[in-house]
């Protein structure tokens, strides 16, 4: 099948900058792809060579087999949503979301029989009479996205569309994005540095660092199995132990990383799991979080970890290991995770 998109060895320089830097990747027809990273990282400058604002400085991009590098933006079959909506303030809701259909002489028939399907389908039905200044931030979302949509392209380009939203709407939105994607079947690019969006929406991730792609694969893979020391420290949260001191539990002189929720805590004298790896050390800190407790412990052997422990009893901090207290960390040989040197991530590129 051919691919959505396809970066073959794409670079786009700005003067010494490298935005992207020779790269290479894929997406399907119909996938829901995320580009994640801080910023700086390229993923942006990506999304805009898709989208035709941007023309590669070397390598090809090809949207459904063939070559864009010399098509420009309005002739390629895609659609920006932005994270400042760039609606038209004077201009009703349905007016906005058919304005692509109007500036292509659509006869207003259409115009306005498609308009109210796409509202139908963002779920705004009857509010097309309104002006987006008297919508909420959400909704103005909704509008902006049937606007991209109306016109019916092969990918629609998503550049940070949920920043601006607080945090319970943001989270709404992303179950609405996900449902709406599969429902109409549209290949999604999606820009962001959040990596819950990135983990909550996406069939796969590509993780962004310094204009380079450190890792692709499912959600679940770049959580459960990062490569690097960045994708494991940028998606979550994780502990890094060097070779010497990873040596000392594991038996294996690699450097690795831990996520904090896969280690538990015990009592000096208690005798843990068959398997286990284990680890003494003292509680530094500890942080009340409600649903959960963070623990800070040094360990003897040189390194540090952060357990996390779920609240599950609602205990709180006063019944389990205080700071000062001797502990051991125990955790499963499944939850380690190799970590690639910068010498071999760079071989590999």
């Amino acid at each position: 099948m051919v691919a959505a998109v396809r970066f073959d060895s794409v670079s786009r320089h700005f003067g010494e900058v490298r935005a992207v830097d020779e790269v290479s990747f894929e997406i399907a027809d119909g996938e829901f792809f995320s580009m994640l990273g801080p910023s700086g990282s390229g993923k942006t400058t990506c999304l805009r060579l898709i989208a035709g604002f941007e023309r590669p400085d070397a390598g090809h991009v090809y949207i459904r087999g063939d070559s864009v590098d010399r098509v420009p933006p309005y002739q390629r079959d895609v659609n920006t949503v932005f994270q400042d909506y760039a609606l038209f303030p004077h201009m009703t809701v349905a007016d906005n979301v058919a304005y692509s259909l109007m500036v292509r002489k659509v006869p207003a028939r259409e115009r306005r029989e498609r308009a109210e399907e796409m509202l139908a389908l963002v779920r705004l039905e009857g509010l097309g009479a309104r002006k987006p200044g008297e919508l909420s931030g959400g909704q103005r979302q909704r509008v902006a996205l049937g606007r991209a949509l109306i016109s019916r392209p092969r990918v629609l380009l998503l550049d940070e569309p949920l920043g601006a939203l607080d945090l319970k709407l943001r989270e709404q939105m992303q179950i609405e994005l996900k449902a709406l994607q599969r429902k109409i079947g549209v290949t999604f690019v999606y820009v962001t540095h959040d990596q819950g969006e990135a983990l909550s929406m996406s069939d796969r991730v590509a993780v962004f660092n310094l204009g380079r792609v450190e890792q692709i694969g499912r959600p679940e893979e770049i959580y459960e199995h990062p490569e690097t020391p960045f994708v494991a420290g940028f998606v979550g949260v994780s502990n890094f132990l060097d070779a010497e001191a990873a040596a000392h539990i594991t038996g294996t002189r690699a450097a690795i990383a831990l996520r904090p929720e896969r280690l538990r805590l015990m009592a000096p004298d208690e005798a843990a799991p068959d398997g286990h790896c284990v680890a003494a050390g003292v509680v530094e800190a500890l942080q009340y979080l409600g649903a959960s407790i963070r623990y800070d412990v040094a360990l003897d052997g040189g390194g540090r970890l952060v357990v996390v422990q779920q609240n599950a009893e609602g205990a709180g901090l006063g019944t389990g290991p205080q700071g000062g207290s001797a502990v051991r960390v125990a955790f499963a040989r499944s939850a380690v995770q190799p970590m690639r040197t910068p010498a071999q991530v760079g071989d590999e590129a």
